[in-house]
């Protein structure tokens, strides 16, 4: 099974969405520009390789779907369509949330021959990408991860203390911290360190909602200003941001360098101060 060089290919290579087709034993056949965009893997990184070789997905509660309840494998296997929200590692290490939708592919006897699946990404990008703009402007943006900076979260929790005030608006905090980072400095040098923060903070970033924001605190801390939440929402938040720097990870030549975040968490209360 491939695909030709006509008309379908071009349309394939030009859409925004990762495109690709696997084959009854789920190698990879082909890869479109989309899906090396969203993950950072070329295609030929990945054809005749299978998911789990690189672009592992996981659940929100970490769970390794290649392994166990993958959509594509469940597509192939009963026929059935399917749509869900994911997360896939990145190239860098970080995970991106996306939303993929599998179904089969036909030959001409109608016999299942493969599959397709269709991923988009699902991290609020233009929001992001509005504040660097605008943190950029103001010299609030922390150089390395490109988050806001100290200066900007304190400025931040206030803003956010005098609407609670104000308006009965809650928001709550979460405070994080990389897990025994100085092994990493030790072990493999600042650069990786460097690499191992900036793979956290887009983890992140990338898995909040466009209101939220997050920055880095200093060294391995950071805090997100989560607004508009209960106790149980923000739970579920720290949990699902736990679970996923755990499943991230970059591949050097001694291994795959992966770290976890240890998250302590608070709702504001009205007489609570900066």
């Amino acid at each position: 099974m491939s695909i030709d060089n006509g008309f379908s290919k071009t349309i394939l290579e030009n859409l925004y969405e990762g495109v690709y087709l696997v084959d009854n034993d789920r190698k990879i056949l082909y890869w479109n520009k989309g899906a090396e965009n969203i993950t950072g893997y070329t295609s030929s990184e990945v054809i005749g390789k299978r998911c789990s070789d690189n672009i592992s997905r996981v659940n929100d509660n970490g769970v390794q779907l290649c392994m166990t309840t993958c959509p594509l494998a469940k597509t192939v296997a009963d026929s059935m369509p399917r749509e869900m929200n994911l997360y896939i590692r990145h190239k860098k290490g970080h995970r991106v949330p996306v939303l993929v939708r599998t179904t089969t592919l036909q030959d001409a006897q109608g016999q299942i021959v493969g599959a397709i699946e269709i991923f988009s990404d699902n991290s609020p990008k233009l929001a992001i990408t509005q504040k660097i703009k605008e943190l950029e402007k103001m010299a609030l943006l922390d150089p390395l991860t490109e988050l806001a900076n100290r200066r900007y979260i304190e400025s931040n929790i206030q803003t956010k203390l005098d609407e609670m005030h104000r308006y009965g608006r809650p928001f709550g905090i979460l405070f994080m911290d990389i897990d025994r980072f100085k092994n990493i400095n030790d072990s493999y040098g600042h650069d990786i360190g460097d690499k191992v923060l900036i793979m956290v903070s887009n983890t992140l970033v990338k898995n909040v909602r466009g209101s939220d924001t997050v920055g880095r605190w200093g060294g391995e801390e950071f805090l997100a200003i989560i607004p508009n939440i209960n106790e149980e929402q923000l739970y579920f938040t720290a949990n699902k941001l736990r679970v996923l720097v755990e499943q991230s990870g970059f591949s050097l030549n001694s291994g795959i360098v992966q770290v976890t975040v240890s998250i302590g968490a608070t709702l504001a209360q009205p007489k609570d101060t900066a």
